[in-house]
């Protein structure tokens, strides 16, 4: 997967800048971590791959990226749906 598949434009100076979102960010990644994470090596708590692509394709389509806008709003979205697992 690439890097900036998970990782849109300009997120890093933003975060700078306003490094509030990255406790919103953390929350909602880890609730997009892959079930098992630590068994597999890069043992980090990254989604998997398929279910991230079909994440970013509903959200942006096929030829979009994700902005630092949208990526927010989604974030915050996740933060306030009940968990399912």
């Amino acid at each position: 997967m690439k890097r900036s598949a998970f990782w849109p434009r300009g997120l890093a100076r933003h975060l700078l800048t306003h490094p509030g979102d990255l406790l919103i960010l953390g929350r909602a990644g880890w609730r997009f971590r892959r079930v098992g994470w630590w068994r597999r090596a890069h043992f980090l708590p990254l989604p998997d791959e398929a279910y991230w692509e079909f994440r970013r394709v509903t959200a942006v389509g096929t030829e979009g990226e994700l902005d630092v806008a949208s990526t927010l709003a989604a974030a915050k979205w996740s933060l306030l749906q009940p968990r399912a697992r």
